[in-house]
């Protein structure tokens, strides 16, 4: 048997390739370099991976003016990102910085609260455990040098403050303080270094009256759940027997942070959330340990602007029936996006799946053609959902069911078992232009400065609140008489411009969570929260959400790309 075998090649061969490229490169030289003014030698098709690059390079190259191609790739790749999906975004590294500080949880800095009032710098208060804290900053001084730079009346403005302030941790900075009071009217000088400053999530826990423990929670962060199981543990430490959860406000953020909040309610094993994508399969996300906090009455307020993590806790301890709702439907933010930097020019933030509640229901609002997403608050106000639930709209085909057998439905957002209307008494004018020029602020700090000693001798800001009841006078009368705009309900002016003065000064005498406290007393949410513990049992056991909602029926194609 023989074997064939390959011709041998003719040993000229390879000679001639030779002297046939050596003559290709001798009659092509200087064509790459010859001028084409209209592009005529290249050819008219791209590649589909290379058509914008293409256009950009015949842009940069042959535009009548110059561009900044920067600026062009950036307006292509939010066209590009405008065709898919609210919620994909390109962010600029500059972007990308600043909205990191927050979630990150610190920033570098000082660490004051401060307000700009007569051109000067005036210390609201001290973040507790920070530079200035340690180094003697009080509550009321005026930040009138940095350094050897005079800075007091010098058109200051936020932007102009943080870029004197903040700086690397272990920098040295030199204060300059005038402190109100003082004998010696001559400046305070403190050095201190800058360092970490830690940006709280968890804005507010309190004890509040029938053993109450109250939690304001306004980002999920990186450390967010670590604050909140501390601040749980305080709480029960302190006697709290049923708990109210506020995410009013809430626009989310970190996925990572929101499951093992939701976890400290929930058995071990059970199911938080999970995502789903064409592209992504599905993936789930379980509790891995019992919860401490399993069994204690649970209130969760949302609102319109609780949206992304705020609506995966919520719709999870709705959907296994641990947590009552209070409020109003949700934003309707259920996307999740995935970042990719792109070299040192910024990141892509790509939606890959979608959130879906325990029942399965898709917490994203419908968007796409027909739909204007962005005006969608100004539907809901047309339409009277933020005053009568009724107005309230569901889809029959949406329907799901909770672990107790309650109905609760997709097609966007959470809709509360307890529904709140907005408030709609309105606010008069003159308590608005004092609210927008800042002088109801102002006017809080000035007053609790002037009267500091005697404030913190009441002991406490229940006490402080006490007094506030009882008619102490904090000034606001002449704020009133003293504003522009026509007066339409002067008594409601003084009303709410008192509320207003008394939970600043609450925060800046006793600190944040003191001033979100001070607030809950005049708050018609807060109270419908505390009596739904009275229908608690009722509530989580009663096919309450389908009581009230304006159920839809027919056609479900406009919450097709929501599902």
């Amino acid at each position: 048997m023989s074997i064939d075998r390959p011709p041998k090649a003719q040993s000229w061969v390879p000679l001639a390739l030779g002297l046939a490229l050596c003559l290709g490169a001798y009659l092509g030289r200087g064509l790459g370099d010859r001028p084409d003014r209209w592009g005529m030698g290249e050819s008219p098709f791209a590649a589909s991976g290379q058509v914008l690059s293409s256009v950009l390079d015949r842009i940069d190259r042959m535009y009548v003016d110059r561009v900044d191609r920067s600026r062009l790739t950036e307006v292509a790749i939010d066209a590009i990102l405008d065709e898919l999906d609210p919620h994909s975004d390109w962010f600029s590294a500059e972007e990308l910085a600043a909205m990191a500080e927050p979630m990150e949880g610190n920033f570098e800095g000082i660490g004051v609260e401060f307000l700009l009032q007569n051109d000067t710098i005036m210390v609201v208060t001290p973040i507790p455990g920070g530079p200035s804290s340690e180094a003697g900053v009080l509550s009321g001084d005026r930040i009138v040098s940095v350094d050897d730079s005079v800075i007091a009346g010098t058109g200051l403005t936020n932007a102009k403050v943080m870029k004197l302030l903040k700086g690397p941790a272990g920098t040295e900075v030199r204060l300059g303080l005038v402190r109100p009071g003082e004998q010696d009217s001559g400046k305070v000088d403190v050095a201190l270094n800058r360092g970490r400053i830690p940006i709280h999530s968890v804005v507010a826990a309190e004890r509040m009256p029938g053993n109450v423990g109250y939690l304001k929670v306004i980002r999920f962060a990186r450390n967010t759940h670590i604050e909140f199981g501390q601040a749980l543990a305080d709480l029960i430490e302190q006697g709290a027997e049923r708990f109210v959860l506020d995410l009013r406000g809430n626009g989310g953020g970190y996925l990572h942070a929101a499951v093992p909040m939701v976890e400290e309610f929930l058995e071990e094993g059970d199911l938080v959330v999970y995502t789903e994508g064409a592209a992504q399969p599905r993936r789930e996300y379980i509790t891995d340990r019992p919860g401490q906090l399993r069994n204690p009455p649970l209130v969760v307020m949302v609102d319109e602007g609780s949206a992304s993590a705020s609506e995966i806790l919520a719709g999870a301890l709705q959907d296994h029936d641990r947590a009552v709702v209070v409020g109003r439907r949700t934003f309707g933010k259920g996307l999740v996006q995935e970042e990719f930097p792109v070299a040192d020019r910024g990141a892509l933030r790509l939606t890959v799946a979608r959130y879906y509640t325990p029942s399965g229901r898709s917490i994203q609002r419908p968007y796409g053609e027909g739909v204007d997403y962005e005006d969608e608050w100004m539907a809901r106000q047309e339409r009277g959902e933020f005053v009568e639930a009724d107005s309230v709209m569901v889809v029959d085909s949406l329907a799901y069911l909770t672990e107790a057998g309650r109905t609760v439905f997709g097609g966007g957002g959470i809709a509360p078992d307890v529904f709140v209307p907005l408030d709609t008494l309105g606010y008069p004018a003159s308590f608005r232009e004092l609210v927008y020029a800042g002088q109801l602020r102002e006017h809080a700090f000035q007053f609790g400065t002037e009267n500091q000693a005697s404030l913190l001798n009441l002991g406490s800001v229940a006490s402080f609140m006490g007094a506030v009841d009882a008619g102490l006078n904090l000034d606001v009368e002449g704020l009133i008489d003293g504003t522009f705009l026509p007066d339409e309900d002067r008594e409601r002016s003084i009303l709410l411009s008192r509320r207003r003065v008394a939970e600043r000064i609450a925060h800046n005498l006793w600190g944040e969570s003191a001033g979100h406290r001070a607030a809950l007393r005049a708050d018609p949410e807060y109270a419908a929260a505390i009596a739904a513990f009275e229908q608690l049992e009722n509530l989580l056991s009663e096919d309450t959400l389908l009581e009230g909602p304006n159920k839809a029926t027919g056609s479900t194609e406009y919450f097709d790309r929501s599902n």
